[in-house]
């Protein structure tokens, strides 16, 4: 994967990416990649792809969520013994 290294950043400008890291919880380099993405209209896959993921994964969850815990026994043992 590439890297890239910026030289002769303003003060100011490296003050206020730290600042927006430490805010979204994530690292310098998350928050300069999320910062460059957006500066470019680049179809960041960010916050909003999280969020699909994790309904869908949601979806799924409930779906099953009549099943008990013997039920997953019995599945696995089914499964051992083909």
């Amino acid at each position: 994967m590439p890297s890239l290294q910026i030289k002769k950043l303003l003060e100011a400008l490296y003050e206020a990416l730290k600042e927006a890291a430490n805010r979204e919880h994530r690292s310098l380099s998350q928050q300069a990649i999320v910062a460059l993405a957006k500066g470019l209209e680049y179809p960041f896959l960010g916050k909003e792809r999280r969020v699909e993921v994790l309904t869908r994964i949601e979806g799924r969850v409930t779906r099953w969520s009549y099943l008990t815990a013997e039920d997953a026994v019995d599945f696995l043992q089914e499964d051992r013994n083909r």
